[in-house]
């Protein structure tokens, strides 16, 4: 019988270099994503002189972009929200870099304060709004890139999750 196991018959796995994974330049999965986030966010001179205010509309810069995802950075004066919407077929991560968010969704309403983060699959519907009296920025990920941004009415968001909950999703 045979007592070699495979450790000892490569060795040292660290010490076989074409045995190692190498880094991916991209992410693509949801941790990668939400560490992705999280880089960028403790990096702020990356981002930080590039956030502008709108007193008309929230503001908006597209950040990076790679195969398969966007980052956005997004400004919020007092006062400015999304609106009850969806992201179509895009999954994300919302991370609030400054200020703080409120979102509110079918499971109630959260304060996203500094460093707060949001993973998010197809179709979550939420609203998010800076209803404190400080400006707020947010940093966004959406994989695939955002192609749509589907607006609901809130009978909208009751009727889905009712057609959800009968056909058992």
């Amino acid at each position: 019988m045979n007592s070699d196991n495979d450790l000892q018959i490569a060795g040292d796995i660290l010490e076989v270099l074409h045995l190692l994974q190498p880094p991916r330049e991209h992410p693509s999965t949801v941790a990668e994503f939400v560490g992705l986030a999280r880089e960028l966010a403790a990096d702020r001179a990356r981002w930080e002189h590039l956030v502008r205010y709108d007193a008309s509309s929230r503001w908006y810069h597209r950040l990076r972009t790679g195969p398969g995802y966007e980052v956005w950075l997004l400004s919020w004066l007092p006062g400015q929200g999304t609106g009850l919407h969806d992201h179509g077929p895009s999954s994300g991560v919302m991370t609030v870099l400054d200020g703080t968010l409120t979102e509110r969704t079918e499971q109630g309403v959260r304060k996203l304060s500094g460093g707060a983060q949001r993973v998010f699959a197809p179709g979550y519907t939420h609203d998010v709004v800076n209803d404190t009296w400080e400006p707020a920025v947010s940093l966004h990920i959406y994989s695939p890139g955002l192609t749509e941004m589907p607006m609901h009415t809130s009978a909208q968001a009751c009727a889905g999750r009712e057609e959800a909950r009968a056909a058992g999703v």
